[in-house]
């Protein structure tokens, strides 16, 4: 029996997952108290449209009963299946945005049983979705993030930059360099580097600066963002918009005020593949012979700024689009920096560069670090 809602047009959207798993999955769900979600999962099932808005709140308030690790599996699979019945409705009624903002939802709050539904309906709708948008588009000028040929300024950069930047140390550039050269001169060393020539094959070099095409590819789906200076402030805190509505917050006149929007550490590329075609993993993440960690995404306008922390792991930073400060510390020195003593901040610095409290953190002043600047487009 499918569970697949359709008109007479024949939009519907196929959940092959959902129906061979929703009886043991709803069975899961009443072992642990949930009788009500399976009353309102059933007649959502039935073509309840209010019956799977209400399934779908009753799973959220799941999700938010306690600390998110603590949250059962089965609640976050039921929040997945509660957003795929809500979807159904959307698209068969043409609301192609409300359809992906809740798909989105699936995806970024859900479960792993029903992510190939979701990421299959979300194929669908955005396929539909641009059909229709196909009818009304009209080309205009394209508007670019960053202006081409505007030489730089490093007297200009250095003024907005904390003190010392970029004049002792700086992280050595290389073009050209081999796998084994990587390996042994600075993966196994610990030394860092800037590789000039390993992204101009990427299709998002071009494609990034292009704000018509982002909105175009991913412009209706629904993306996590940090509001505030950053995750250190007591102001700071997280929402779920538009990547549209991101990028023009991006572009307004107040993207260097003191509450920036910021997209980051999102696993957008799992979310939206499009983007994903648009970059190319380098051969250099297999130095270590490990397996890949994580493929995050950061986009933040002008004056974005990052607290000193350390991660668990190495990383690769690429550049696409405009340009990126970054300090580089030893590990050695890492109880000179001040770290948090809180357990979810330990591997945060309490010290702001920007604005050093001397008499709190004697010792910052005199340590050596190295640092750049990543220029991408």
């Amino acid at each position: 029996m499918s569970t697949a809602t359709a008109d007479a047009d024949g939009n519907y959207l196929t959940t092959p997952t959902l129906d061979a798993e929703s009886s043991d999955l709803l069975q899961t769900i009443a072992s642990h108290g949930g009788y009500a979600y399976v009353r309102m999962s059933t007649l959502a099932a039935s073509g309840d449209f209010r019956a799977a808005e209400t399934a779908r709140d009753m799973a959220w308030e799941q999700l938010h009963s306690g600390p998110w690790h603590s949250v059962l599996p089965a609640w976050r699979d039921a929040y997945s299946m509660a957003c795929l019945h809500v979807a159904k409705f959307h698209y068969r009624n043409g609301e192609f945005k409300e359809a992906l903002k809740v798909l989105d939802l699936g995806l970024i709050m859900g479960g792993v049983l029903l992510k190939k539904d979701l990421e299959s309906a979300v194929e669908t709708v955005t396929a539909k979705s641009r059909e229709k948008a196909r009818e009304g588009f009209e080309k205009g000028p394209k508007c670019k993030f960053v202006e081409e040929g505007v030489a730089f300024d490093k007297e200009e950069v250095v003024r907005v930059l904390p003190e010392k930047s970029l004049s002792s140390k700086i992280v050595v550039k290389k073009s050209g360099l081999s796998l084994e050269g990587f390996l042994r001169e600075h993966f196994i060393s610990g030394s860092p580097v800037i590789i000039s020539d390993c992204m101009a094959h990427w299709p998002a070099r071009t494609k990034w600066n292009d704000m018509d095409y982002l909105k175009r590819v991913a412009g209706d789906r629904t993306v996590p963002v940090e509001v505030g200076k950053n995750y250190l402030c007591q102001e700071w805190k997280q929402e779920l918009i538009t990547f549209s509505e991101f990028l023009e917050k991006i572009q307004s006149n107040d993207c260097s005020s003191a509450v920036p929007t910021y997209l980051a550490q999102h696993q957008l590329f799992d979310q939206i593949n499009e983007l994903r075609k648009d970059v190319c993993i380098p051969d250099y993440c297999c130095a270590g012979g490990g397996d890949l960690r994580s493929l995050n995404a950061w986009f933040g306008p002008s004056g974005t700024v990052t607290p000193l922390h350390h991660d668990p792991h190495h990383n690769i930073l690429a550049q696409v689009v405009g340009k990126k400060y970054v300090r580089l510390y030893a590990s050695s020195v890492s109880e000179e920096l001040y770290p948090y003593n809180e357990t979810m901040l330990c591997n945060s610095s309490q010290v702001n560069l920007d604005n050093i409290d001397d008499g709190q953190f004697p010792k910052v002043h005199d340590l050596e670090f190295l640092d750049c600047i990543f220029r991408g487009r």
